[in-house]
């Protein structure tokens, strides 16, 4: 558990709670503890000395054995709620569990209780992350998110001052508000996840939201979830990664840090300018008004920059011409196209994705390598009829099959093979450019090492 949340939620006083030594009149009959809730509470002798005894207990576990003995002995105690809070906090300690069970206990008979919905929440939230089924998981986030609901709802005891009540509830509000979240963007609510991350980033002071800890890893949780939204929303995907990952300590800065420029790259097309981006992460909780980023040039646009400034189309790489194919204007494609059309050409290392004795799906270009699909498709050379007619050797029988099957293993799928054609046709989207009268060309074998003998040495004649 975080146990830094949990020291805060200790310190902060909640409902007035009754205390031993409150200078009480005692009588052989009964002892008057003062008002709670609805008014005086009164008890006998035996019952204040169980309660007496067991919240002056100083170590947790004993604490709590002696109130469930109180809750037990006295289960109608006027004082129940104030017995049962005490409890959740002597449990918080050292036992998740058994302080869900006590909140639980101290909701039914005080709904509104404020700390006790603050641990149900905080609590259920923890163990959320320590389940790996995907139903159960869910399944606590969203009991979590539900107990802040009602803590968000939550309204002022009458017997609870104006000051406590604000003390607490600024401590239980963004842990609600995390929560909210958190069970929204595990379950795909995109939208109301970004709503409750951000509500529970405004709802401290902004000095908070620099210090490791929940708030940092949630702001670095507001980046993804704008990343994961459809579609991608990269400007604030890059701005609150980069605010995460500049206060962030080692190792989670560098954890961070690629997510704020992937987006930042992703959407401005480079690294250039980031400086900027880090200095306005770091100075304001949310975008300024004035916060923008560059965007990445269009492909259309970097195709038609690409031909305007290449005096020769010729003489450009195959990539890029198959991205001006592919994205450029109909008349920078085209340009392009007449520089190639018709025109034999050899492609080393095309990578294949498709194999059959007549058709080669290739991949040529990076992009095509990398995603594994094809972009070029080579329509094989068909044997030569009238020489298949003609009577062969036995050796020349054998030559031919050692041929084939060497063919057969160089165009096996996976494999990469240097390749002839022909351009003959494309189609832009998605790009595919067809060849025809293909041909495999296969490695040229090695030419056989001739033997070589040791130098003689002949002796000098005397």
């Amino acid at each position: 558990m975080n146990k830094a949340v949990v020291a805060s939620l200790l310190a902060v006083s909640a409902f007035a709670s009754v205390a031993p030594g409150c200078g009480v009149a005692y009588s052989q009959t009964q002892v008057n503890l003062g008002s709670q809730a609805s008014g005086a509470v009164s008890m006998s002798p035996a019952e204040y000395s169980a309660y007496n005894s067991a919240i002056g207990q100083t170590d947790p576990h004993a604490k709590a054995t002696a109130l469930e003995a109180y809750l037990t002995q006295y289960p109608q105690s006027g004082v129940k709620g104030d017995v049962l809070q005490q409890l959740m906090l002597a449990y918080s300690s050292f036992d998740p569990a058994k302080t869900v069970d006590a909140a639980d206990r101290l909701l039914q008979v005080d709904p509104n209780n404020l700390r006790a919905l603050t641990f149900e929440v905080y609590f259920r939230k923890s163990g959320a992350d320590q389940i790996t089924d995907a139903s159960a998981k869910q399944d606590a986030l969203d009991k979590s998110a539900a107990f802040a609901q009602r803590g968000l709802a939550a309204k002022k005891p009458a017997e609870m001052s104006d000051a406590d009540f604000n003390t607490v509830k600024a401590s239980a509000t963004p842990i609600f508000y995390s929560a909210i979240a958190t069970a929204a963007l595990n379950k795909k609510d995109v939208a109301t996840a970004i709503t409750n991350f951000k509500a529970e980033l405004a709802s401290v002071p902004v000095a908070n939201t620099t210090q490791p800890g929940p708030l940092l890893q949630d702001t670095y949780t507001l980046g993804s979830a704008y990343y994961q939204s459809t579609p991608a929303d990269l400007v604030n995907c890059t701005f609150y990664a980069t605010r995460a990952a500049n206060f962030a300590p080692e190792p989670y800065k560098s954890q961070m840090l690629p997510l704020a420029k992937y987006c930042y790259k992703k959407y401005h097309g480079g690294d250039d300018g980031y400086d900027a981006v880090t200095a306005a992460a770091q100075a304001n909780l949310n975008p300024p008004a004035d916060f923008t980023i560059k965007p990445a040039p269009k492909p259309s646009d970097i195709a038609d920059q690409v031909v305007a400034s290449t005096p020769d189309l010729s003489t450009l790489a195959i990539s890029d011409k198959e991205f001006i194919l592919q994205n450029g204007k109909t008349e920078d494609a085209a340009k392009v196209w007449d520089t190639i059309k018709g025109k034999s050409v050899q492609i080393p290392d095309a990578l294949v994705i498709e194999s059959t004795p007549t058709v080669l799906k290739v991949a040529v270009s990076d992009d095509a390598v990398q995603s594994k699909t094809a972009d070029f498709t080579f329509n094989l050379k068909p044997a030569d009829a009238e020489d298949a007619t003609k009577k062969k050797t036995a050796a020349q029988e054998a030559a031919a099959k050692k041929e084939a099957d060497a063919i057969a293993a160089a165009t096996a799928v996976g494999q990469k093979v240097t390749l002839t054609g022909t351009y003959d046709s494309y189609t832009p989207n998605p790009i595919m450019i067809n060849m025809t009268d293909a041909e495999v060309v296969l490695p040229k074998a090695a030419p056989e090492k001739k033997p070589t003998h040791a130098p003689v040495h002949h002796p000098a004649h005397r």
